[in-house]
């Protein structure tokens, strides 16, 4: 179901439901949810998420979310519950997440690559939240997020047209950061690793929104007095790369 690899300081969680084009149920995004935790517990410094296959991923799987009970994905616990629980938690971390999209990332596949912080797509990846055309709805983060990042021209177009965007359309746009495959997106995620891991777990956190103004002020303060500030300045000195240990 998730394929979990850890490739020095970068962790990849791939998700592996092929037959399904890598539709999220609920076990699944328990899975990506436990991952991103180990991940962070284990000290990596960046994390990768991508798809097995032709797809990055499908969107909701509807038969398990469904089930024949139409009031499962509402209930406590259920699909609805655990999803925006995971995407909220990926914007939460205090590690850098790049998605690797190789392939259609359709309805709460595109929910995914957007609560990662950064996406990479190969010319197959395909953009699309049409929930028009399902009679569904997604939450009010989703749509703001899809106008932050692509734009609200672009953001109406997939929400009140049920239209879609491809790889090209994306990156001009800004939903997709870099072209490329996931090969790509690993290399970049260990760049990303050699950085300052306070420093990004703050920059990250205020783009995100996910502290409060106490705690920005805290980070802030923390950073300016930490060992990774005097390793920098040091490093200069020595006229080297700094080796950043997060504290």
């Amino acid at each position: 179901m998730l394929d979990v690899t850890r490739d020095g300081a970068v962790t990849i969680l791939t998700l592996q439901r092929p037959e399904r084009r890598n539709a999220l149920d609920l076990g699944l995004c328990q899975a990506i949810h436990r991952a991103v935790d180990d991940a962070v517990a284990d000290d990596a410094r960046a994390i990768v998420v991508t798809g097995e296959g032709t797809a990055f991923c499908s969107g909701a799987d509807l038969g398990g979310v469904y089930g024949g009970d139409a009031a499962a994905p509402t209930s406590e616990g259920g699909f609805l519950e655990v999803l925006y629980g995971m995407l909220h938690h990926l914007a939460e971390v205090p590690v850098p997440i790049v998605a690797a999209v190789n392939g259609p990332a359709i309805g709460a596949g595109t929910q995914l690559a957007m609560a990662c912080d950064l996406r990479v797509a190969d010319e197959s990846a395909r953009f699309a939240v049409p929930t028009a055309k399902n009679g569904m709805a997604v939450d009010a983060w989703t749509i703001r997020t899809l106008a932050a990042l692509a734009g609200t021209g672009p953001a109406r177009r997939l929400m009140l047209a049920a239209e879609s965007l491809s790889r090209d359309e994306a990156l001009h746009h800004g939903l997709v950061d870099r072209a490329g495959d996931v090969e790509a997106a690993v290399a970049w995620a260990h760049e990303i690793a050699e950085l300052a891991p306070l420093a990004l777990a703050y920059n990250k956190a205020v783009v995100n929104g996910t502290a409060t103004d106490t705690e920005i002020e805290e980070r802030f303060t923390s950073i300016w007095a930490s060992d990774d500030v005097r390793e920098a300045a040091q490093a200069r000195a020595e006229k080297r790369a700094p080796v950043f240990r997060g504290r």
